[in-house]
């Protein structure tokens, strides 16, 4: 869903994410960039992040944000969703990998960013398996 159809994300999980729009390239190709409008701890906020990776062979997609609001407390942040079937059951478990480097000490680490990305899988979970 993130590499092809990250625009529909929003229907999921309207109250945490309110758009993804295409600003350049094409959906699932590496180079393109994506505006994001989000709820993070009770605020309004906005990313723009380039496509840095894309695996359908590893269901892997990669993000670099390069514009919004996390900027203002990270010099990068690169986010790394991986989603890995289940060999016993159904299903499949994703992995989310948060790289950043801080601007300065004080800054904390995106735990309560963290807990939105995990209510977000949660979402689209729950979304998937009342589809089938």
């Amino acid at each position: 869903m993130f590499a092809h159809k990250p625009h529909h994300v929003h229907h999921i999980c309207y109250d945490k994410i309110q758009g993804c729009d295409l600003h350049e390239g094409k959906w699932g190709k590496v180079g393109t960039i994506v505006h994001w409008s989000y709820v993070h701890d009770g605020k309004a906020k906005k990313a723009k992040e380039v496509v840095e990776a894309v695996d359908p062979d590893k269901n892997l997609i990669t993000f670099r944000v390069i514009e919004g609001d996390l900027m203002e407390e990270y010099k990068s942040f690169v986010a790394t969703i991986l989603v890995s079937p289940k060999s016993e059951d159904s299903g499949s478990v994703v992995h989310w990998t948060l790289e950043y480097e801080k601007l300065h000490d004080g800054i904390a680490d995106p735990e309560t960013l963290l807990q939105l990305v995990q209510d977000i899988s949660k979402d689209i979970d729950d979304h998937l398996i009342q589809a089938n």
